[in-house]
This record gives C-alpha cells, structure tokens and sequence, in this order.
C-alpha cells in the first residue's frame, strides 16, 4: 500500500518526474529544514530517499524522514552493501545540510559513515553529488574546509554556498535551494561557457517627481531567465527597472535602473566593458516618455498640465551591432496564435532578433504580472516552438535549452 506521503508527488509540478533523489543529513541542528527540503522535492515530482549520519539521528528521529517521504530512512552501513546499492539505484545525491567533518571526510576519501561512503560511490560512478554546507562560520571559513571545498569542485562535486548571516554559515533558504537543485539536476552547468545579459521589469518615464508612466510588469520572466542562466554556469548580468516579482533576483551582477535610457546605456555599457555574447530583452521598457517635466510636483489644485510624449529609444536598434546573439520579447493583445506570430515576425524583422519569444497579455492568466506563461518562439528562419502554459521557471528552462541548442548548432 503505497504510503500517504507520496500523494504530494508532482503536485505542484512534474519536473523532476523521474529523478530518485537521494537526500543525505548529517548533524547540524539545520537538520530540520531538510524535512521541507525533501517534500518540496517531491512537490516538483521526485522520489526522495533518505539517509543519516549517527550524528544526525541524535538531532532528529529517523521517522521523521520516514514520513515525509514515505520511504525507510538508511542509518548505518551493514554488511548489505547500502552505500553501494543506493549510489546504484538512486540518480543525484544531496547532502543537507553538511557537516565540516562530512566534507572534510569525502574529500580525503573517508568512508566510515554511510553518508561518506555512499558519497565516494556517486564520486566513483560519476553521477551528480552535491553538498549543501551548514555550520558556524569560523569553522566554515578554516583552511581546511576550504581546502576540502576546493577538492570537491576538482571531483566534479556541486558545492552550494551556504547564507552567510553574522557568524554563521546557514542553511540556504529552502524555496532557493529547490529551485538551484532541480535545475542542477535537470541541465548540470551546460551553460558555463556563454555570457548572457538579461533585462528584467518596467522602466518608468517621469512627469514630475511622483509621476510616471509605466506598465505592470513584475520583472518575474527576467528574473526566472537570469536566475536558471545563474544556475547553469552561464555568467549573467541582470539589468533590472523596479521589480514588484515575488521570484527573488539570485544573481550576483545586478543594476537597477529606472528609465528606458538608463536601461539603454547599462546594456550598452555592459556589453563593451564584460563582453557579453548573448542578450535577452525580457524587459519592458516603457516606450514613451514626456516631452516636458517638471523638476518638482506639480500642483493638481492648480493647474492641469498639457502633455506631450515622444518615443522612447529602442534598445535593440543600439546593441545589434555589436554581434551578439539577441533575443526580443514581444507582448502583445491578440485574438489568436496565428495574430501572434504575425506580429512577433513583423518585430522580429524591425529589431535584427536572432529569436523572438512572443505572448499574449491580453491573456489575464499569463504574461504580465503573473507567475505563469505561455510563449511562441520564432527564430529567424521562421522556425515556430510553442510553449505552453506553465510556470515562469520552467519555461525559461525551455528557452535557455533553445537559444544553446541553436548556439551550439550554428543555427542563427
């Protein structure tokens, strides 16, 4: 009888669908938040194994984990050879959180533990491995775990930073660290060669002090674009208007700006100072700004100001020249797929695209302000992908596979 727990698999996602995760605690009293570790896992599809160090077991009962996953947690090595048949059955191991003496020992080859030597097993098979340390930072920030950090990423181990926060070394946030696993697990760092720049939000073009113009995007496609670039190797650069997402930026290059010049002469700047070879407009600049402003608030008691607009400049039109590959969004109000892809080959052709990634905002489910989308992807043979309606995460998973799949065949 399959066991109540395992209802929640794929219910919120089947990205993961597949995987068998083998989630590996060790003794920190960061132990606990392993528990939602594994249930998000399994939310987005996985099957999670569990085992635990000696140590471990003193913070928190085996049957925890027995319930969360719905499978027999693995505490110690007997002569049935668990290390060996887990690194066999299973296709990622995690360990979190990860002891100073945990890292220490894989990276010197001690397998006295069935974490350790279970570990060395996925070292041995080349199947991914990563380590999610938690401690106190003094320890963390030793030669010695630094040393056995180093070791690791030379054995091809993934090693999560852990949060530092005063004098610890904390436990990543969990939602962030389910989002940097499942796309480590899904795409490895196969994006580690490329450069990309990505523009994220609204701008804003000022009347006076307090008005604006502007429209309502959160910045969410941006953000999900950078961050799984971020997450797959790829240096990144987010280039950002005010962002109202709940999906946090995990980039470490960011720049905020407000209006759409600004946001020009970012991108401009960026791409003659770091090189970039690849930018991806998911940004919404605002395309009108006023002709005339004023340097304070206007009086609305006293007077109605006569305005006029004029356009804003096309970022596209400035960086083309520079031989980059470039990806355009259109958002536009249509009635049909057919009206969509018209016009998104029409902007395609105005702007010099290499691809063009198009939605329909007149779509209240969608697009702006939403965490979900649905996306035509035109490139410039008029080859046409649709994505259909999904998480903003995963579909920017799916465009990032496009835009390489062309790179790598030359197709642009």
């Amino acid at each position: 009888m399959p066991h109540p727990s395992k209802k929640i698999i794929g219910s919120m996602s089947n990205e993961l669908a597949g995987k068998k995760v083998l989630l590996a605690v060790t003794g920190s009293v960061a132990i606990y938040k392993s528990l939602d570790l594994a249930r998000n896992l399994m939310r987005i599809g996985a099957e999670v194994n569990v085992i635990m160090s000696k140590d471990a077991v003193k913070l928190i009962s085996p049957e925890m984990f027995k319930w969360a996953t719905g499978n027999d947690v693995y505490t110690k090595l007997t002569g049935y050879l668990e290390h060996v048949a887990l690194a066999e059955d299973n296709d990622v191991m995690v360990i979190a959180p990860a002891t100073a003496n945990t890292i220490a020992k894989i990276a010197n080859g001690i397998s006295d533990t069935i974490v350790t030597a279970t570990a060395l097993n996925f070292i041995g098979m080349k199947k991914p491995l990563i380590v999610v340390p938690a401690m106190h930072l003094q320890m963390y920030i030793s030669p010695q775990i630094k040393n056995a950090e180093s070791k690791l990423r030379e054995l091809g181990v993934e090693v999560i930073e852990p949060e530092i926060i005063n004098d610890l070394a904390h436990y990543p946030e969990v939602e962030y660290l389910t989002y940097r696993l499942t796309s480590y697990i899904l795409r490895g760092k196969d994006l580690s060669e490329y450069k990309i720049l990505v523009t994220a939000g609204p701008t804003r073009e000022y009347l006076d002090t307090v008005r604006f113009i502007s429209n309502p995007s959160s910045g969410t496609m941006g953000i999900a674009i950078a961050n799984e670039a971020h997450f797959r190797g790829a240096k990144v650069k987010l280039v950002h208007g005010p962002l109202t997402s709940k999906l946090k930026p995990y980039v470490r290059n960011t720049t905020y700006v407000e209006t759409t010049e600004e946001m020009l002469n970012e991108v401009i700047k960026s791409i003659e100072d770091e090189k970039y070879n690849i930018v991806i407009l998911a940004g919404a600049p605002a395309d009108y700004k006023f002709k005339a402003t004023s340097s304070t608030k206007i009086d609305s008691h006293s007077e109605i100001p006569k305005v006029e607009l004029e356009r804003t400049p096309k970022i596209s039109e400035h960086i083309k020249k520079y031989g980059i590959f470039l990806v355009g969004f259109s958002a536009e109000t249509v009635n049909s797929d057919d009206e969509l892809i018209n016009k998104a080959k029409i902007k395609m052709q105005r702007h010099g695209f290499d691809l063009i990634i198009a939605n329909n905002v007149k779509r209240k489910d969608i697009g702006f302000s939403s965490e979900y989308n649905e996306v035509i992807i035109v490139d410039k043979n008029e080859n046409i992908i649709k994505l259909e309606k999904n998480f903003k995460t995963i579909i920017a998973r799916k465009i990032l596979d496009i835009i390489k799949d062309k790179l790598k065949n030359g197709r642009f």
